[in-house]
C-alpha cells in the first residue's frame, strides 16, 4: 500500500545533531540529495504499490537512502 505524504521533506543541511551542529553544505550526502528530483521519483515509485492492500510502503527518499547506505557500508 502506498500513502502519499503531503509534507515537504526536510533538507539534509537542515538536520541538527542532538548535541549541536549541522551537516556541512559540502557533505557528500547533502550534495547527493540536492541532485535528486525527489517528487518525480516519488510519483514513479508510488505506481508500484496498491492503494488499499498491504502494509504502507516507506517513502521513496527513505527507501533509496537506506539502499545507498547499505551498499556503501557493504563495499568498505
Amino acid at each position: 500500500m502506498y500513502r502519499k505524504v503531503e509534507d515537504t521533506p526536510s533538507q539534509p543541511e537542515d538536520f541538527e545533531f542532538p548535541l549541536s551542529g549541522k551537516l556541512s553544505h559540502d557533505n557528500r550526502w547533502v550534495v547527493m540529495a540536492s541532485l535528486v528530483s525527489w517528487s518525480e521519483f516519488e510519483e514513479e515509485y508510488a505506481k508500484n504499490f496498491a492503494e488499499d492492500i498491504g502494509a504502507p510502503a516507506l517513502p521513496f527518499r527513505t527507501a533509496l537512502g537506506a539502499l545507498i547506505i547499505s551498499r556503501e557500508t557493504r563495499n568498505k
